[in-house]
């Protein structure tokens, strides 16, 4: 929507509901003793209305705000149960946080009271400047006074974290958030933890931080949050590079530049076939699994990207390209029918949609897997036959490219392992352009 926003100069407008899960009748004999001061012998209340604590009030709530959209003519997404579509408005919510996007700013201002009185508290903050923690300021403008880029920031975040890791007082930076020379691995007779922060609390801000605004930090992360619960000293000073990193970068984040148009959708999936093999003892079945990594982009703007290991052992690198062109393509095919829905909403242009693989010498076979009907295989790719079938399927119905890419060029590649800072870079100008 921020992609469209700046293409199609819409105007955007975020409100909060107030005590959101107070809305909602209760839905089953809910009975709460009465508050100190109003006790009474013998007597307790039943509730009329939900209340913050019931194990259904969340619940409650979505279906009340999901009844109030319809109420007033916004119909629920079946892509997307979190977006609603009406004749004017777009408006997109997060449990109480709704961001409304429009032509006109008095199409958003008569369906917010529209929403009001349906009993919705409603309270208008602000344009989408800032959003669950993200800051959106405009880097561009037309000369009508609409932006054209966006930046996209958390500033205040990085700082907690750089506070909380004690970072704040130190004048260290880092070009990379990790080492080139090899994964960070389980480390089961390395020194204990000595710093005083906590490990899993700067992992979880981390790993918010990542997946809104920071995507270069995707591995870096994942690798740390593999060991919240057994973590060691080389696991603290990984996490310490990653907070001296964010320190030199701290007002970075995404640019929002699109070109080419909503549906000029690209994905670069990328495996690491057995990354940990050789740096962590051989009898652990971890040791063996693949990482897949992979980052979308609608209109050159990332909105989509991971980096995980895989659930199940490959056999062999072709079989690891497979897989995480699968699960690439699992996320693609939902962002392929939204992009669609937008494009029959505003009038957009079609678009082919391009996957884009790194084929090396060994695993050139995952082009010819992916490219021929009905999806060949050999003795060695067998075993995932089923997995090539479906990718196959979606490619040729609906209408996906399957190019060559030169691994110098393979942003996944940012999302797989270690770089060094020349690469690093290179590949973070090309997906976050700073």
């Amino acid at each position: 929507m921020l992609i469209l926003a700046t293409q199609l100069d819409l105007k955007s407008y975020s409100a909060d509901v107030s005590c959101a899960f107070l809305h909602s009748d209760i839905d089953s004999e809910v009975y709460v003793e009465m508050p100190r001061g109003f006790k009474q012998p013998g007597k307790c209340l039943r509730l009329l209305k939900s209340l913050y604590g019931l194990r259904q009030a969340p619940r409650l709530f979505w279906k009340y705000l999901t009844k109030s959209m319809e109420e007033c003519g916004l119909k629920q997404s079946c892509l997307d149960p979190c977006l609603f579509i009406g004749e004017k408005v777009v408006a997109v919510c997060y449990v109480d946080d709704i961001l409304f996007f429009a032509k006109d700013e008095a199409d958003i201002e008569k369906l917010m009271v529209e929403l009001r009185n349906t009993g919705l508290l409603l309270e208008k903050e602000s344009s989408a400047a800032g959003f669950l923690g993200v800051d959106i300021k405009p880097l561009k403008v037309d000369s009508d006074g609409n932006a054209t880029e966006l930046e996209l920031t958390q500033c205040g975040l990085i700082d907690r974290i750089i506070t909380n890791m004690g970072l704040d007082s130190k004048d260290h930076g880092k070009a990379t958030p990790t080492e080139s020379k090899g994964p960070l691995t389980r480390d089961l007779d390395g020194e204990p933890c000595m710093e005083d922060f906590s490990y899993p609390a700067i992992v979880g801000q981390l790993l918010y931080l990542t997946g809104h605004t920071r995507p270069e930090l995707a591995y870096a992360v994942n690798q740390c949050a593999r060991y919240m619960f057994n973590s060691k000293r080389s696991h603290e000073l990984a996490l310490l590079r990653i907070g001296k990193y964010l320190k030199a970068t701290r007002t970075k984040g995404i640019v929002i530049k699109p070109t080419g148009g909503l549906l000029n959708i690209n994905a670069y999936p990328d495996a690491d076939f057995a990354g940990l093999y050789g740096h962590e003892n051989d009898t652990d079945p971890a040791c063996v699994k693949s990482r897949t990594g992979f980052v979308i982009l609608a209109a050159n703007c990332p909105i989509s990207w991971k980096s995980s290991l895989q659930t199940k052992t490959a056999l062999s690198t072709m079989e690891a390209e497979i897989s995480a062109l699968a699960h690439c393509m699992k996320e693609l095919v939902g962002i392929m029918d939204l992009a669609k829905l937008f494009s029959e909403y505003y009038g957009l242009e079609e678009v082919k949609t391009k996957v884009n693989i790194t084929i090396h010498k060994d695993n050139s076979s995952a082009l010819v897997l992916a490219n021929i009907i009905p999806p060949e295989y050999t003795s060695r790719s067998k075993f995932y036959h089923i997995e090539t079938i479906w990718c196959r399927e979606q490619i040729v119905t609906r209408g996906i490219e399957v190019v060559k890419i030169e691994t110098t060029e393979q942003l996944g590649d940012i999302f797989m392992k270690g770089l060094t800072k020349e690469v690093f870079e290179y590949l973070r100008k090309k997906l976050c352009c700073w």
